[in-house]
Order: C-alpha cells, then structure tokens, then sequence
C-alpha cells in the first residue's frame, strides 16, 4: 500500500507531460491554465485566511505571525495541489462538474488538512512554537474549506460561462426566436430528472416553465427551482395563461389509465404532448431528453408494467443453452432480447426469414451482451434440417413462437397452416424430447378457444400436440402459453391504420362493435417466460389479457393521436368480417376454467388432457389429408380433432 502511494505520488509531477503528449499542445495549454488559476486561488485563499484569523490585522499577535506567511505559502499551496491532483480532480471536465465530482475535491482537502494540522501538531516539539513553520489550526481550518470553495467556484464560474455561451449560440443560429414554453405532468423523481436534463442542456431552444402534480404536498413549491403550478386538470388554464407550446409526460411509473386520461386532457386543451419512456426503459435513474418520445396508441391502450420474479426466470434460463423459434418476428425477437438479459450460456436465433434474422442478429451483436450468439436459417417443417441443429445446438431451453398466425392468409392457405403450425410444433416438440431438453414452451393464441378459422384450429391442435409430448418425454417440461393480439406486432392492425391514416384514409375496420384483447410485445414476452418458470408440465397458461378493446375505437384513436379529427380528416369505412374472424375473442371455453398461480397475471387453464389414440388417429387422418393436397379433407380432419371448431367446408 506504501509502496502503491509513492508510486503515485512520484507520478504526479509527469502527469501534465503526459497529457502533453496524448492530447495535444491546445488541450495542455487549457490543462495549464486551470493549474495556474487553482494555485492562484490556493495562495489567494492561504492569504485571506491569515487576515481573517488575525481581525485584519489589528489582532497583537498579527505581525510574528505575518511574517511568517510567505515562508509558509508556497509549501501549504503546493501540499493542497498535490492532494488535487492525487485524487484525480483534474480528470473531470470543467464545463460538466457537477453534484458527482464533488467527493474527490472533498477527499484532496480533507487530506491537505490532515496532513497540515499533523505538521502543527509536530513543528512545536521538534522547532518550538515561533518557528517560522508554526501554523496555527485555524489557519489550517480556513485554508482547507475556503480553498475548496475556492476551487469549486472556479469550476462553476467555468460551466456557467460555457452554458451562457452555447445558449447564445443556440439563440443567434435561431435568429432570436424565443425558446419553446415546456410544462411537465408530473413532479416526481422522473419530472425532476427530465427538468435538470433540459436545465444542464445549453444547447436547448426549450425552457420549463412549471410542474403540475395532482399530489396537493408539492403544489406552490419549488423542485429543482421551479415552480409547482398546481393539479395536472389545470393544464387547460396554464396553457390559456402561459402560452404553454408543449406539455411533456413525465410519469414514468404511474397506471396505463391515469396516462390515459392526462394526454386526453392535454388534447383538450390544444396542448401537444410527449412523453418519457416507461419506467422499465429508463436506464440507471437517467431520462435522457433525447428518449422523449411522441405519445403513441401503446400509452392510450396499452397496461400496466409487468412486475416479473427474475429470480425464477433467471434460474431456468442462465447458464443454459436456450433456443428461439420465430425469433425474427415480433414476439421472437422480443424474446430473445429479454431471455438474453438473464445470461443464457448460448442463445440460438432460429427463422426461416432471413432479413428477419439479419436484423434481430444484428440488433443482439451491437448490445454486445456478451451472450454467445448463434443466427440458424431453418424451416421448422424441414426434418433433416432440425435434426441437424438440435443435435449441434443440443438447446436446455425451447421457446416456440415460429407460427403462422394471419387469419384470413391461413383461410387462403389451409395446406401451409397445417404443416406448419401443427406440423412445426410437432417436429420441434418431439426434437426437444428426445434431445432431453429442460423445457419446451409453446406460443399459443386466444384464436385456439372455440376457434372459427383454420388458424386458431391449428394452434388449439398444436395445444393438444405438445401435452402430447409431454405424456411421451417426462423428463421435459412442456407449456403452452395462449394470449391475445399484442399492439403492434407484424400482424396486428396498428400498422395497418398508421399506413392508412398516412396515405390520408380511409381506416377500414371490420365492424364498429369488433373487440380484441391487447398488450403490449415486452408484457407478452415477459409473462411468456414467467409461465415458462412455473410450469410443472402438461399444462395450458391463460395470460391475464384485461379488458377487451374495441377495433373501432383503436382507430379513432390513432386519427387523433396524428393530430387529425376522425371522420372529417380521416374517414372510417367498416369492410365487414372476413373468413375466419370472430366479433369477439375468448380466453378458455365455457367448458373450461382456469386456476391461479403465484403470479397474479397468469392463470392455468384447467383443461382436459386429449385422449392419445383418438389424438394419433386424428393426426395421421390430418397428415393423409396433406399428402393427398386435399382441402376439404383437411378441414374436416381439423374439425374432427377439435368438436367445438365451427369452420367453412371450403377456403
């Protein structure tokens, strides 16, 4: 440790030469500077402290003690540079100190201090106390704290002269245009946060002009210097008084419904709103002004953020060979983001789309998780291929979310629906048994209850193929998972109404009294590998899909959020259902129920177990049907499998 600090002490007198040479002469010179300007204010300082200790010099004591100053001023300075620089102050930069940098400046005079008043304590018994080296505590006392106040102002003066600068920068490159009038809903830790990012930014053209909170406590005070100007209901008279330009929503914790109703409130009033990310977005307590993002369909509709038991997903996916189908689409390749945060010892990205993969491949490498990566082009259907990459994968965890899920596309390609949807699922649920994986999870569908289409047919016989599995390969954990739509997925209808509502209208819905169950892709997912934890085997979850939504509504909704007024701006024509769609969509059958578990979002379908023989007599009916490229057969085939399918005898 000894050894440690003089090596650091002996480096001191290279560190500006050494900067020298790696920054440059123009960096050095400003490096100089500040060295100059600290032993100035030091000295300074070291000289104001004697007069202040000796009433200005009226005290008896004053001259003997004067005297003595200049001998003493250069070593006391030096000690107090030396201790600076020892404690690496000088590696932050001027323009940018702030609340974090302080303790290092703290530390260098609390050390120069110590070492200062050892020296008193010394000097007395080895010189006598009128040595020319006598420093009285006091001395030592006011040299400490008003040379680090010293120090600090220099720093503070500097940022604020660099911020000064760059607003009249920002302000000549504007032509003198006044900065945008900011209100921000919510004075929380979030609102706080956002409010000093805007203040720190010298290079803003926006200024905070006040909070609203509904909290009564904080209304009429000051937070980070800025006043709370009452209830978030009181945007509409703030906006009327204050020429507010844009409100920013900044509750970054608060219910889906409470956000709801504040940017319904923002829009009555005229007020543009934006809003910060959710709280699960927001890295390391920081809310960039940069992630401020427009208010989107997903804050008006959208739920509450999942409250997820990491430690049960960690403990099922970390350190495990984990293998994704699907894993470019939009439930895929959300998987694979999250199952990548618990540290898999290998993550396969299996899809038989290649830009698909390219792009979620790509995504993964530049997060640089350091989790092993592994992009696999591969056909679910295709036998050989499958069994080559179980068998080199040789995958703990199966996650299956490769699927066919287009309901009207599925009613135009029957033979497609089936081969890959029960087909895939067979292939990869039999491959992850007989390769002894952990846990084979399979992505279902609310389209499987009493399923109309041939596609939620498909998936509800997939249902019944992986309990199958499970019966066959104990020693494997098979789930499914059925859910409903999740907003903005690749084949959900927001897209669609974005690309219409650009192109000018008209929005086409099925029918004004249509109702889907949403959520979102991460709430999705999330609750995906949540089932997947808690599974024992065999069984079906049902995911807590809330309140159904009506299509029309979404719609309306998305016109208004694009700042456009529907049926005025952007007409809504209803199309009528097309094959396979239902008005509404169902979670279990009357017939079966569901049971809780630990987690208050998912639920274990209580459903009856197929009857194997009958479900192995199905299947080979199923698979002659394809072979024989017979349409009607199949249908029938299906409908035979699952009793309550009510389906089309042809496409």
């Amino acid at each position: 440790m000894k050894k440690k600090l003089f090596t650091r002490l002996a480096g001191i007198s290279r560190l500006p030469h050494q900067h020298l040479r790696r920054k440059g002469m123009r960096f050095s010179l400003g490096q100089l500077a500040q060295y100059i300007l600290d032993l100035v204010a030091l000295g300074l300082v070291f000289v104001l402290s004697y007069y202040i200790r000796f009433d200005f010099g009226t005290s008896p004591d004053t001259a003997r003690f004067i005297s003595n100053m200049p001998l003493q001023l250069p070593f006391v300075i030096l000690l107090q540079w030396a201790c600076m620089l020892l404690f690496r102050t000088y590696r932050r930069m001027w323009r940018f100190t702030s609340l974090i940098d302080l303790p290092p400046f703290f530390a260098a005079f609390l050390a120069s201090g110590g070492l200062l008043s050892l020296l008193r304590a010394m000097v007395p018994r080895l010189f006598g106390s009128k040595s020319v080296f006598f420093l009285p505590y006091s001395i030592v006392l006011l040299t400490s704290v008003l040379g680090l106040a010293a120090v600090l102002a220099l720093r503070i003066a500097r940022r604020m002269t660099f911020e000064w600068r760059a607003r009249r920068r920002v302000s000549l490159a504007s032509g003198g245009r006044k900065a945008s009038r900011i209100v921000l809903l919510g004075a929380g830790a979030a609102g706080v946060m956002v409010a000093r990012e805007m203040k720190n930014r010298a290079d803003s053209d926006q200024k905070v002009i006040g909070f609203l909170d509904d909290d009564p406590v904080k209304q009429g005070t000051l937070i980070a210097g800025i006043p709370v100007m009452g209830p978030i209901r009181a945007i509409h008279e703030l906006a009327a008084r204050n020429a507010v330009d844009e409100a920013i929503i900044t509750l970054a914790n608060a219910p889906r419904h409470k956000i709801a109703r504040v940017i319904r409130q923002c829009r009555r009033a005229g007020v543009p709103s934006r809003i910060i990310p959710a709280l699960y977005e927001i890295v390391n307590g920081h809310v960039a002004v940069g992630a401020i993002r427009e208010v989107d369909i997903v804050d008006l509709l959208g739920r509450d953020v999942v409250t997820l038991e990491a430690d049960s997903i960690r403990s099922f996916v970390r350190g495990r060979r984990v293998l994704v189908t699907g894993a470019g689409g939009s439930i895929g390749s959300e998987l694979v983001r999250q199952v990548a945060r618990f540290g898999p010892a290998r993550l396969c990205m299996l899809d038989q789309c290649e830009w698909a993969l390219y792009e979620i491949n790509r995504e993964m490498v530049a997060q640089a998780t350091g989790v092993p990566l592994r992009p696999v082009i591969a056909d679910i259907t295709n036998t050989e291929r499958m069994e080559a990459v179980f068998a080199q994968e040789r995958p703990e965890v199966v996650i299956h979310a490769a699927a066919y899920k287009h309901v009207p596309m599925m009613e135009a390609n029957v033979r497609e629906a089936v081969v890959n949807n029960i087909g895939g699922t067979l292939m990869t649920a039999r491959l992850a048994g007989l390769h002894k994986a952990n846990v084979f999870v399979m992505v279902s569908t609310d389209k499987a209850v009493n399923p109309t289409s041939v596609m939620g047919t498909t998936k509800r016989v997939a249902e019944l193929v992986v309990q199958q599995q499970a019966g066959i390969f104990p020693s494997t954990r098979y789930v499914s998972v059925r859910f409903g739509n999740v907003l903005g997925s690749s084949g959900s209808v927001i897209p669609l109404f974005r690309e219409q509502i650009k192109r000018g209208g008209p929005v086409t819905v099925t029918h004004p009294d249509m109702r889907r169950y949403f959520m979102t892709i991460p709430e999705a997912s999330s609750l995906v590998l949540q089932s997947a934890a808690l599974g024992n085997g065999g069984e079906i979850f049902v995911l807590d899909m809330g309140t159904p939504v009506k299509i029309d509504q979404l719609a309306r909704e998305m016109i208004r959020l694009s700042g456009l007024q529907p049926d005025i701006d952007i007409p809504i024509r209803y199309t009528g259902l097309r094959p396979g769609e239902k008005m509404f969509e169902e979670l279990s059958t009357r017939e079966e129920s569901v049971d809780k578990t630990k987690h208050p979002k998912i639920f274990v379908g209580k459903i009856a177990k197929p009857d194997m023989p009958t479900l192995e007599k199905g299947l080979k009916v199923l698979q002659d049907a394809v072979a024989a490229n017979d349409e009607a057969a199949m249908r029938n085939a299906l409908s035979a499998l699952v009793p309550e399918a009510t389906l089309s005898s042809a496409g």
